[in-house]
């Protein structure tokens, strides 16, 4: 296990352990904070470690009274959001780092979340979490104008197979499907009016995506409610864009996703959603290593 601190920590200030998740690089995939033991941390101490680490997520875990069960809290540099996918497995790898691979249960604020962890042929360990119960809602024309005029897109950018909606998996998120890639390649946009507009609707990211086959796409993902202007890798959204998926294609459905992310910022990643089975929660998997 490695700890970035310069010295062992005390009694009062908590083991800060950072992960980089969804990649076997630690150069690649989402950097995520990660604290074993938050026991006593005060809500503002937790947003203060989010912001002196700088990830777009800090893990707050707190050890329940069984064994591999725990409280888990997120934290961005600016707020905290009710749950966090590459934080999480971060979070599951850590441990199994300390305590061996094997099965997690997640109290989040978002629900309970499963998460297992397995070491793959290559020696890296993969966790799998299975999300809480997904929803996906229409979105207004209003709100999908306004959307990409704050990103610079127009209608035409749109790809008219994959059509906007509102999908949550445990945080909510606008998908829009980008027609081309080089259109989801040029992001730049306005932060402060995306993050007013993210903050009305209580969206934690965009989820911007470009099909490259029936079942691999590219995607993006704003923050600038985290006062982060991009997310690298984005189990959450992952998550939500599987229910998504299986909303507007059925004939998606059943499959695994191969979802790319982080190239456009120098950090690959990669992210797999199961789609498999009749439940309606969906399944995101990736592997994580220590930042040294």
């Amino acid at each position: 296990m490695i700890n970035d601190a310069t010295e062992p920590p005390s009694s009062t200030e908590p083991e800060i352990l950072r992960y980089a998740a969804f990649a076997t690089d630690p150069g690649g995939g989402n950097p995520a904070g990660v604290v074993l033991d938050a026991t006593g941390l005060s809500d503002e101490r937790m947003l203060a470690i989010a912001a002196e680490i700088g990830y777009s997520e800090t893990a707050f875990l707190t050890p329940g009274a069984a064994a591999g069960h725990h409280t888990v809290r997120y934290f961005s540099p600016l707020t905290e959001v009710p749950f966090c996918g590459h934080a999480t497995v971060a979070s599951a790898v850590a441990l199994a780092d300390r305590v061996g691979p094997g099965r997690f249960r997640f109290a989040t604020r978002a629900g309970e979340v499963p998460v297992e962890v397995a070491e793959g042929a290559d020696g890296v360990l993969r966790a799998t979490l299975t999300s809480v119960e997904p929803h996906v809602a229409e979105a207004g024309a209003a709100d999908v104008a306004e959307a990409l005029g704050l990103l610079g897109w127009s209608t035409a950018d749109l790809d008219p197979a994959l059509p906007p909606r509102f999908a949550y998996a445990g945080a909510r998120h606008l998908v829009l499907a980008a027609a081309t890639r080089d259109r989801l390649a040029r992001l730049a946009y306005d932060f402060d009016g995306l993050a007013a507009y993210m903050t009305a609707r209580d969206l934690v990211t965009l989820q911007l995506v470009w099909r490259a086959a029936p079942d691999v796409f590219h995607v993006r993902n704003p923050f600038p409610v985290g006062g982060v202007v991009e997310d690298p890798a984005t189990g959450a959204a992952a998550a939500a864009f599987g229910a998504y998926l299986r909303t507007v294609d059925p004939s998606a459905a059943p499959a695994t996703l191969t979802l790319h992310q982080g190239e456009d910022l120098g950090r690959p990643g990669l992210l797999h959603v199961d789609l498999h089975g009749s439940a309606p929660r969906v399944r995101v998997s990736g592997a994580a290593v220590p930042i040294g």
